[in-house]
C-alpha cells in the first residue's frame, strides 16, 4: 500500500507518448508557468491549501523545463484565511522557490500541516524549507543547509517515519543530475539533522517538469522508489539498521514502471 507521507507518482517527461499528457500537466499539479497555479490541498489543522505565485527570472536555472522559479508562497489556513509570503520582502530577498508545487504534510509531527518546498539562492543553490503557521504568521519553521553552489538543485523524495523511531524524516535527492545522493534528515530539538545518505540514485532528469518516484509500503516497511544513477532501472531504498540500502527492482525506469513499483506490483 502507499503511505500517507508525501509521495509523487510521476511520469517520464522525456517519453514521447507522454508529451501531450505533460503539456496538460504543466498547467496542473506539476505547476504552471503562470500566476494562476492550482491549489495543493490537505485536510486538518494548519495549512489546508498552498500554491506558488509570481514567476521570476532573477535566477534563471530552469532545471524543471518550462516551470519557472517563483517568488511568492500563498497558503490558506483551516479557517479560510490567506497568508502570503513574498521572499523579496524577507531576510533573503534574492531567494526563489524552485519547485514543481508545495507539498502539504505534517513535516515535524506536531499535528499541524506544513508546506515543504525547495527554495534556492543565487549564491548558495537549493535547500529544503518547511513553512508553517505559527501564531497566525507564515514562517520558515526549519530548513536544511544549502547545497553551497549556485545552480545546484535537490528533488524531494519522501516525508514519513522512514526508520520506525516515531519521528518524521524528510528525504531528498541532492543534485539528482550530478551527485545523485539521497539524503535523509530527521527532527531533533532545534531543527533538522542528517541521519543517513546513499549515493547512486536519482528521481529527476534535466528538463523534466515532474519529480519521479515516491514512498510505498508493500508489507515490509517504508521504501523510497527511485531510479538508479543511469535512469534505467528502479530501486527500492529502505533503512537496514541505521544505514540506507538500495534493492534493485526488476522494473525499468519509465512511467509505467514507477506506477507498477508504487502499487507494489
Amino acid at each position: 500500500m502507499r503511505l500517507t507521507g508525501w509521495w509523487c507518482k510521476c511520469p517520464n517527461a522525456r517519453s514521447d507518448p507522454m508529451r501531450a499528457w505533460l503539456a496538460a500537466l504543466a498547467i496542473g499539479l506539476a505547476g504552471a508557468a503562470s500566476a494562476e497555479e492550482p491549489w495543493q490541498t490537505a485536510e486538518g489543522p494548519g495549512i489546508v491549501a498552498a500554491r506558488f505565485e509570481e514567476p521570476d527570472n532573477s535566477y534563471p536555472h530552469r532545471i524543471m523545463g518550462r516551470i519557472p522559479e517563483r517568488r511568492v508562497l500563498v497558503v490558506r489556513d483551516a479557517q479560510g484565511r490567506a497568508h502570503r509570503l513574498d521572499l523579496r520582502k524577507g531576510p533573503n530577498p534574492s531567494h526563489v522557490f524552485e519547485d514543481v508545487a508545495p507539498r502539504l504534510v505534517d513535516a515535524d509531527g506536531d499535528g499541524a500541516i506544513d508546506a515543504v518546498v525547495v527554495e534556492a539562492s543565487p549564491e548558495a543553490g537549493a535547500h529544503l524549507a518547511i513553512y508553517g503557521l505559527r501564531r497566525g504568521d507564515l514562517v520558515k519553521a526549519a530548513a536544511t543547509p544549502p547545497i553551497g553552489t549556485p545552480f545546484r538543485w535537490l528533488a524531494p523524495a519522501a516525508i514519513a517515519d522512514l526508520n520506525g523511531d516515531g519521528v518524521t524524516d524528510i528525504a531528498y535527492v541532492e543534485t539528482p543530475h550530478l551527485g545523485k545522493v539521497l539524503r535523509v534528515w530527521s527532527w531533533v530539538a532545534g531543527g533538522l539533522t542528517e541521519i543517513a545518505q546513499l549515493r547512486g540514485v536519482t528521481n529527476h532528469r534535466i528538463g523534466d517538469e515532474v519529480i519521479f518516484g515516491g514512498l510505498r509500503d508493500c508489507g515490509h516497511g517504508p521504501e523510497i522508489v527511485l531510479a538508479d544513477a543511469d535512469f534505467r532501472r528502479l530501486v527500492a531504498v529502505a533503512f537496514e539498521g541505521e544505514a540506507l540500502a538500495a534493492r534493485r527492482l526488476p522494473i525499468e525506469a519509465s512511467p509505467k514502471g514507477f506506477d507498477t513499483a508504487l502499487a507494489c506490483r
